[in-house]
């Protein structure tokens, strides 16, 4: 089974979707109510990508799973999928999906642990802060904005890549996801809110383009 990627790149005839990635474990995959509505909104409203708006939640057993390109998952930890989603998931990110995953804090562990599983022969690489997802819209020549303190630790950015595609991007000790939520929830400077949105637009970028 493969995913159409053709019409993807101009976001499709629906407009590009963001799907909330759904998964078992007891953690809060539906962290951050208010941000994926903000990022498409900001999408929207900077780039000339036709964006759907609807808000998505999909599960790795869902029917209509492979009809979502762009998987956005996110939480603190408490992440477990089953053999059937691990299956699914290689074959959705194998046949040109794509993972941004988002460790809004204590995610690190688990979603190693699990993206192991789905990919036994693959890691997750650090990458470079001259990787073209860094300035294929707004330019990050430092890599990563650091949007929460967390653990006070710079930030990073790992990948996993398929046939020398980036298929999953996983985001640590930056919390892009939370610097997308509504200003009076963390009470984020807006220049930092800024950067976490424009970040986020590069990624969604690059997803399309490759």
């Amino acid at each position: 089974m493969g995913i159409c990627r053709a019409s993807f790149v101009q976001g499709g005839d629906g407009g590009f979707t963001m799907a909330r990635l759904k998964y078992g474990g007891g953690g809060n995959w539906y962290w951050g109510y208010s941000a994926v509505p903000n990022m498409l909104t900001f999408l929207k409203e900077n780039t000339n990508v036709k964006v759907n708006e609807k808000i998505v939640t999909v599960s790795p057993t869902d029917k209509d799973f492979f009809s979502y390109p762009f998987l956005f998952l996110t939480g603190h930890g408490y992440m477990r999928f089953t053999e059937e989603e691990v299956a699914r998931l290689r074959i959705h990110l194998t046949s040109g999906g794509f993972l941004f995953a988002n460790d809004s804090y204590g995610l690190i562990n688990d979603f190693k642990r699990e993206m192991k599983r789905v990919f036994p022969d693959k890691d997750l690489v650090e990458l470079p802060f001259t990787h073209g997802i860094y300035n294929c819209y707004w330019k990050f020549s430092n890599g990563l904005p650091k949007i929460h303190k967390h653990d006070g630790k710079p930030p990073q950015a790992f990948g996993i890549f398929h046939e020398e595609r980036l298929i999953v991007f996983f985001v640590y000790e930056s919390d892009i996801g939370d610097g997308w939520e509504d200003p009076q929830v963390y009470n984020d400077p807006p220049e930092k809110r800024e950067a976490a949105l424009k970040m986020g637009t590069n990624i969604i970028i690059w997803s399309l383009l490759n």
